[in-house]
């Protein structure tokens, strides 16, 4: 397998397709997070069960049935730790105070919202995986795998995604100073959409890098995005790659304007006719 093919390899594992086939990244909630989260979804289900225990003593100890109280508690066992987080989940799409407390929410393994085959699934799983083994065996299997899933993930096809992100400041890549009559000639070909996002990634990112990875990085998406360039100036590669994405923004942004007009004529044809 190839340097590129591995890092393609490596970023599909955060991505999902769109309808249209077009790769979109996401970020999964990491595993202390998830364990976070997790010990406030316990709480709350716990405190559910204390309140039935509380109404238990006070309400109906005076009825005295044995029988009715096993089958109250049974009732109650089942509604704190089952069907509760089970309507939570699927009402809220994903969503619990404890998700809601570490920003994530359980989305399919394909980036479709879950429903409530999913919440039923995980809920029931839960039951053995979180509540009979204190979430040892959930913290086991999620630390075992990439998206940080326990069992009741695994077997439902879900997987808590990251939605609260902080903001990261963008910044607009400049023409480098001397390629402005290469800019005039130059030809940039459409590149694979992984490898547009990985040199648009590295050049957000490049004044962070320490100098000589940022040279061996530089480099390297120099030499798959040659073939897509012409003529190839004769300056560094991080430079080539600049002008490159700059040349790409404009052409963009010319045939969204160009697209924008088109619309434009054709609802005035319409109007006049």
């Amino acid at each position: 397998m190839s340097r590129a093919q591995h890092v393609e390899v490596l970023e599909s594992a955060d991505e999902v397709l769109s309808g249209e086939a077009v790769a979109i990244e996401v970020q999964p909630v990491g595993l202390l997070l998830r364990t976070l989260g997790a010990l406030i979804d316990m709480l709350v289900a716990f405190a559910i069960f204390a309140a039935y225990l509380v109404v238990r003593y006070w309400v109906l100890g005076a009825l005295g049935d044995p029988a009715l109280d096993r089958i109250l508690a049974v009732l109650a066992l089942v509604t704190a730790f089952v069907l509760v987080p089970c309507a939570v989940e699927t009402i809220t799409h994903g969503r619990s105070l404890g998700r809601l407390a570490v920003g994530g929410r359980i989305v399919r393994v394909d980036g479709g919202a879950a429903g409530f085959r999913q919440a039923l699934i995980r809920s029931l799983i839960g039951v053995l995986e979180i509540y009979a083994t204190f979430g040892a065996l959930a913290f086991l299997t999620a630390a075992f795998n990439a998206r940080s899933q326990r069992l009741g993930d695994l077997v439902a096809g879900t997987y808590s995604q990251r939605v609260r992100t902080p903001p990261l400041p963008y910044r607009v890549p400049v023409l480098p100073p001397g390629l402005e009559g290469w800019a005039a000639i130059a030809d940039v070909a459409r590149m694979p959409d992984r490898l547009a996002r990985r040199i648009a990634q590295f050049l957000e990112n490049a004044t962070r890098l320490d100098p000589g990875a940022r040279a061996r990085v530089a480099q390297d998406l120099f030499q798959e995005a040659a073939p897509y360039i012409s003529p190839v100036p004769a300056v560094p590669a991080e430079a080539v790659l600049t002008a490159a994405s700059v040349l790409r923004r404009q052409r963009e942004r010319r045939g969204l304007a160009l697209a924008d007009e088109r619309v434009e004529r054709l609802s005035g044809t319409r109007v006049g006719l």
